[in-house]
């Protein structure tokens, strides 16, 4: 197919040929696949489900036994094993197992189960998996770059098998896995799985993405005492070494591979804030944990304010956590109020953060560049929640500290005693690091919250009404970032992106969803969420000039659709 691609180095337009579909590359690779490499290969073994005709034609017959199921029946076959378990991590080895045997299986699987399934391939059970990643690990799924690799990493790269077809890399290391801290290289499980959502939610198609982990040692000692820790044995590194080592991997990134995206994922504060702002103009990328959580976090605003009845520009949010998610929200609502006409000075006064020392006042002389921009003049140092929602009194209180139960029942009364309905999303991740739990409030508030979180709660009935608390999940808007920006072919993934992320989504709460108290939609619908959310991002895209394709004939819509992968098998060759 002839596509219209703008040259980024110059005015004119070229015409290019390239494959509107994913279908085509896989056709490639099914082709030269026969027997046990047919068997061994993920991307293409269909297990029971194989036709005769296509187990005769890849001298299959005697590896499978005689029985014949279909897609369906093979999804229903794996989730009643899967509810068999006793542990939700028992149910992680076993579904990312499956991912290493048949990718079509465990995409339809997910498909099928969503709601169910999301909260054991990431978070909360992926935190638990990272804990304990070096016994886990059985087999490579991404790339890990060391130190021990320092002037090689190009080469290494290069080994990646699908590289000419590589599009989302997703990269960490390891220094602040979810609320857990330094996991080093057991980090690998984000990235992983990251890219699963990328594909169940997103529709990149499995062979398009690649996790990788940066290995620069770790500051857990638990890990450097471990007999059999995966990764390098030694202090995690940092100053100049640590820049040139992540600057010879994105460099070497973009000349293996043909303009990926790269999503910034758990790095610790002191380097994530650095590296977004070194690298978002120089290539195309973003920090996940900044924007991506801003932009979940906004759209859940959004939609709070349907149920409050409330103006945007008549917030004001206290942050519990002054770190990349919480700094990101605030910057990003910053952003929305001056799109409201609200000058960006009285923006950013609607916002107030909390870290270790209390409250952050423009007073306070140990402030991070990162948390300047939220200093303001207050005439007292205050330390504690309650005495800071007593004298500022937010309409919106905000958890992203990694301190579980933080939201205490004084504070949560006192939110709720300043609001007819005060909003509080706790974030924090895994569900044993949130700020409070569903139940807590919605009893301390006597069912007044307006309630989400990071991770999943279940629904909570109180004095017979049911409340559904929302889960702020980023699933929600980075696949739907990344779709649009490869589909558009984005030169660049600026903040306006999440902000119309953020808008799109909050548009897909229905009223039936708001009545129960839940402002995002179910996880069962991700897939059609994330496609809206790519034909607005492609839109901006291509309208703000960052896209080097223009818009296709059919338009956005028609071109999205046809490009997402679909979890069912196909045999090009029979």
């Amino acid at each position: 197919a002839l596509r219209r691609i703008k040259k980024v180095s110059t005015k004119k337009t070229i015409f290019i040929r390239f494959k509107t579909t994913q279908r085509i590359d896989l056709a490639e690779h099914q082709s030269k696949k026969i027997g046990m490499d047919w068997v061994r290969d993920p991307l293409v073994y269909s297990g029971l489900a194989t036709p005769m005709k296509v187990r005769q034609q890849k001298r299959l017959r005697g590896y499978l036994p005689a029985r014949i199921l279909t897609l369906d029946e093979q999804c229903d076959r794996f989730i009643n094993y899967l509810r068999s378990k006793n542990t939700d991590l028992q149910k992680y080895q076993d579904i990312m197992h499956l991912l290493d045997v048949n990718e079509t299986l465990f995409y339809a699987l997910l498909s099928r189960h969503m709601q169910e399934l999301t909260p054991i391939i990431y978070t909360p059970t992926v935190g638990l998996a990272c804990l304990k990643y070096s016994n886990l690990f059985r087999r490579p799924r991404g790339m890990y770059l060391s130190l021990n690799d320092k002037g090689d990493v190009k080469n290494i790269l290069n080994n990646w098998e699908y590289k000419e077809r590589t599009k989302v890399i997703v990269i960490t290391d390891g220094e602040r896995i979810l609320g857990l801290g330094d996991l080093g290289a057991q980090g690998m499980g984000i990235p992983v799985g990251k890219l699963v959502l990328y594909t169940a939610c997103g529709g990149i198609h499995p062979d398009q993405v690649l996790p990788i982990t940066i290995d620069v040692g770790t500051n857990n000692e638990e890990l450097l005492s471990a007999d059999y820790y995966l990764g390098l044995s030694m202090s995690r590194i940092r100053g100049e070494e640590y820049d040139n080592f992540v600057e010879e991997v994105i460099s070497s990134i973009y000349e293996v591979f043909d303009n990926p995206l790269i999503q910034f994922e758990d790095f610790g504060n002191s380097n994530a804030f650095r590296m977004l702002e070194k690298y978002r103009n120089r290539v195309c990328t973003f920090n996940d944990d900044i924007q991506g959580t801003a932009s979940v976090a906004l759209a859940g605003v959004f939609s709070a304010l349907r149920i409050t009845n409330q103006n945007i520009n008549d917030q004001k949010i206290v942050f519990l956590g002054a770190g990349e998610a919480g700094i990101g929200i605030g910057e990003l609502f910053v952003s929305a109020l001056v799109e409201e006409g609200v000058p960006e000075p009285e923006a950013r006064k609607k916002c107030w953060f909390i870290d270790s020392k209390g409250l952050i006042v423009a007073s306070r002389n140990d402030l991070s560049d990162h948390k300047l921009n939220f200093a303001h003049e207050f005439p007292k140092q205050i330390k504690s929640l309650p005495e800071v929602i007593s004298e500022l009194k937010p309409t919106i209180l905000i958890g992203v500290s990694g301190q579980a139960n933080s939201f205490t029942k004084e504070s949560i009364e006192k939110m709720s005693e300043i609001n007819e309905r005060p909003v509080i999303f706790a974030l924090s991740n895994p569900t044993s690091m949130a700020e409070c739990t569903a139940r807590n409030a919605y009893n301390w508030s006597n069912g007044k919250a307006v309630f989400a979180s990071g991770s999943p709660f279940p629904p909570y009935n109180k004095n017979g009404k049911v409340f559904v608390p929302g889960q702020g999940n980023n699933a929600y808007i980075f696949p739907g970032v990344g779709l649009g920006v490869i589909c558009s072919k984005s030169r660049h993934v600026d903040d306006t992106m999440f902000y119309v992320a953020s808008k799109t989504l909050a548009s897909l709460v229905d009223q039936s969803q708001l009545e129960l108290g839940c402002i995002y939609p179910p996880l069962d619908n991700i897939r059609e969420v994330s496609i809206k959310v790519a034909i607005e991002v492609a839109k901006y895209a291509s309208e703000a000039g960052l896209a080097i394709l223009d818009e296709p004939e059919g338009g956005w819509e028609k071109y999205i659709r046809e490009y997402v992968y679909e979890a069912k098998y196909s045999y090009p060759e029979v």
